[in-house]
């Protein structure tokens, strides 16, 4: 039985509030700084228009979000690990925002350097977090994998919060898939009798229904990896705190298919030369195919709100 805690009605409320209220005092400030985002030439050339749109917006996302989840949930080891995870890619997301618009490197942060901070995030919750080695199987129950649960661990947070990360290419695409994953997440914390982690959603769709005020189409602001790697830090914590990795797999299919829409174009070109996509991610395989930014953004919000519902429909049933 689904109980929702007043406490998440709360936590969401602030969240959408801390967020409203630093969006026309931020926005300004970026523009003053030009902290603005280079668009990429090799990207759809309708995108070009929003090059020096302010970026790092995602500093205000993860205000409300950590702020609300910490004056509205228990303290707990659970909630402490799920913020640490969350700051931990937030700073990792504002080094490489601030090398890229700062420094003026493009680039930002290797790939290989960001992988290894990811790593170095996944193996400090391996290594300290205390965590069962558990997962749930929906209709299956709880089945222990030993020392193959911190192998799961480490694929589930690189590859969680890199997916969200790829999915932060549209205006209001990562911040409205990241709100409707959060809230069927949310349900399902609460079917799971997991209140602390409930909040948390909360006020994850609270922060990106407020960002999604200044994000939509045409977008005053991005959030930059600043906000994408913290989001995906939480949808992997969500996961793994949970112990249903699979669940996050359902629930999270967009960006399960933006990132092996990247993984499949990568290996088809380098063994193949044929590509497989106009464009990866796959959003800009729509986007080259004619549909409108605003189409496949809402396409991809109703894929997440069906796949939400299948994995909540896995947990209720399948416990």
């Amino acid at each position: 039985m689904l109980e929702i805690n007043i406490n998440t009605a709360y936590a969401l409320a602030l969240s959408f509030i801390v967020v409203i209220a630093i969006g026309p005092w931020l926005i300004p400030q970026l523009h003053k700084l030009k902290f603005g985002q280079a668009i990429r030439e090799e990207g759809p050339q309708s995108h070009q228009a929003k090059s020096g749109t302010p970026t790092m917006g995602g500093m205000m996302i993860i205000l409300g979000l950590v702020l609300s989840t910490l004056v509205f949930a228990n303290h707990t080891v659970e909630i402490m690990l799920a913020v640490f995870v969350v700051l931990g890619h937030f700073a990792l997301g504002f080094l490489d925002d601030y090398i890229k618009v700062v420094r003026k490197h493009n680039e930002g942060l290797k790939p290989r350097q960001k992988l290894l901070g990811q790593i170095i995030m996944a193996a400090l919750v391996a290594v300290f977090g205390g965590l069962p080695t558990d997962l749930w199987v929906p209709f299956a129950g709880s089945i222990d994998l030993g020392y193959g649960f911190y192998a799961l661990l480490f694929f589930v947070m690189v590859g969680a919060t890199n997916a969200v990360n790829l999915t932060d290419g549209l205006d209001g695409l990562a911040s409205g898939t990241v709100a409707v994953a959060a809230f069927f997440y949310m349900l399902v914390c609460c079917a799971m009798g997991k209140t602390d982690l409930a909040i948390m959603c909360a006020s994850t769709i609270g922060a990106c229904l407020g960002f999604l005020k200044f994000n939509y189409h045409p977008a005053k602001i991005f959030m930059g990896d600043t906000g994408s790697l913290a989001l995906g830090g939480v949808m992997a914590a969500l996961g793994i705190l949970t112990h249903t990795e699979i669940l996050l797999a359902v629930i999270g299919f967009v960006f399960v298919c933006e990132a092996l829409s990247v993984m499949i174009q990568v290996t088809s070109f380098k063994t193949t030369g044929k590509r497989v996509f106009l464009m990866s991610p796959i959003h800009h395989h729509f986007e080259l195919k004619g549909w409108s930014e605003v189409r496949v953004v809402w396409t991809f919000w109703a894929v997440g709100v069906i796949a939400g519902a299948l994995g909540l429909a896995l947990c209720i049933f399948g416990m």
